[in-house]
């Protein structure tokens, strides 16, 4: 065969391969392709409106409905500092290739959004375009928002109109090159932004069809809970099975009954989904304990009910390396219950500075909230969000949590948090962790 034609169909088979990885890619960004066919436009439905706000929400003002609807959104959580004013930006991101600050999204003119029009405020809500045409990095979960409709859209920006003006400069992005090249997000826009609205499935019930809307296009729950594939869009071959997201775990909740939620009662999910705690399931804390206390906790119940309905119809994945949680309690004794091989230190941090609260068994001493059997982070053999609760504690930045546990990062060394980390999941967890001080060094820097 002659050198000409083997380049040729060396080529050609590159270039097939090439077009199957982005057809791959691509397909990933269909957030809801499990469901199958037979969606339809939003004006063909004929079930109750998915959007919106609930119909047993009371209030049909605007500006209620608006706060309702961001609040689904969980737009204060990204857009507020910590310390700051509420909707006035510079909340940092660290990611991999630098720090991304959330822009001031309050009415102000000069600093925040106030000058713009309802099409500039959709373009970016939506398409990831601000008011001088400038793309945004998808750290805005405008592919998750795009599916959100024009009344919905709008009444959110109502609601923050409607709110004091704060004036605050917004903070510069630290990218280095070429994450710095803002042109090249319009690529990734048109290959992985699909730019439609919410569309239902008539063969779904109407309460999964709310839930669907409410995850999908409001509270992006794909967005942490997702991974993410090289090209950082979510891979929806994996829809829902568990992701690294701000130094924190966010676990899998596919219906997998050992890996996922589908072990969770509906019960169990929705007081989950509505306080943040389940008896024998564990606490939210981080990002999670934020939505929750920012969010979901202001959700109805009727659209709590649809959330979990949804939640609970996502295929299963399995994730491999996370055991069945121990669900029975740990031996009263201290000496007792412990695989061999934990680091003696972190037993006597225990009792200085744990124990107390969540006692010997793991049952918790003081309140529910405190136990540790059954917590998923806990039988995380990684113990990352473990870590991460002694760095940072469980309590939100602000709003009404119904727990509380201190921060000791700052009381305690990179070695010690590993200590007392792999001393919980070996007393309490179904496998020992071995999480290392430079392992804790590094969450440190990303929470």
């Amino acid at each position: 065969m002659r050198p000409g034609r083997i380049l040729l169909i060396v080529v050609a088979v590159v270039v097939i391969a090439g077009l199957g990885v982005l057809a791959w890619l691509i397909t990933a960004s269909r957030p809801m392709a499990f469901a199958g066919g037979g969606a339809v436009a939003l004006a063909d439905y004929k079930g109750p409106p998915p959007t919106g706000v609930p119909a047993d929400f009371a209030s049909t003002d605007r500006i209620a409905r608006g706060q309702y609807l961001t609040r689904a959104a969980d737009c204060l959580a990204c857009h507020t500092a910590k310390g700051g004013a509420p909707f006035a930006g510079g909340l940092a991101f660290k990611l991999p290739f630098g720090v991304i600050y959330s822009p001031n999204i309050t009415a102000d003119k000069d600093t925040g959004i106030g000058g713009w029009t309802d099409a500039q405020f959709l373009a970016a809500l939506r398409g990831g375009v601000d008011d001088t045409g400038q793309f945004l990095y998808p750290a805005m979960p405008y592919t998750a928002f795009t599916y959100m409709t024009d009344a919905d859209g709008l009444a959110i920006k109502a609601y923050l109109f409607s709110l004091k003006p704060v004036h605050r400069d917004n903070k510069d992005n630290s990218f280095s090159f070429p994450y710095n090249q803002r042109w090249l997000i319009g690529i990734w826009n048109r290959l992985f932004n699909a730019n439609q609205r919410f569309q239902p499935h008539p063969d779904r019930s109407p309460q999964w069809n709310r839930g669907a809307y409410l995850s999908e296009a409001m509270a992006h729950c794909g967005d942490c809970h997702t991974p993410r594939t090289l090209a950082q869009n979510l891979d929806n071959h994996r829809k829902d099975a568990g992701a690294v997201t701000a130094g924190w775990l966010a676990y899998n909740i596919t219906s997998h009954r050992l890996y996922g939620v589908g072990a969770w009662s509906d019960a169990e999910l929705a007081q989950y989904l509505s306080t943040g705690y389940a008896p024998g399931r564990g606490v939210a804390a981080g990002p999670m304990g934020e939505a929750v206390d920012l969010s979901l906790s202001y959700l109805t119940p009727s659209d709590i009910a649809a959330l979990v309905a949804y939640v609970r119809s996502i295929p299963p994945v399995a994730t491999p390396g996370q055991p069945a949680p121990v669900l029975t309690p740990a031996p009263a004794a201290p000496g007792q219950g412990v695989a061999e091989g934990y680091d003696p230190k972190g037993k006597r941090i225990f009792e200085g500075a744990c124990a107390s609260c969540h006692s010997w068994t793991g049952q918790g001493s003081l309140t529910p909230w405190a136990a540790l059997t059954g917590d998923r982070a806990v039988n995380d053999p990684t113990a990352t969000n473990v870590a991460q609760v002694v760095i940072a504690g469980a309590k939100p930045r602000m709003g009404t949590a119904l727990t509380y546990m201190p921060a000791f990062g700052a009381a305690y060394t990179d070695d010690e948090v590993a200590a007392v980390a792999n001393y919980v999941t070996a007393r309490f967890g179904a496998k020992p962790s071995n999480i290392t001080p430079k392992q804790v060094a590094a969450l440190r820097k990303q929470s």
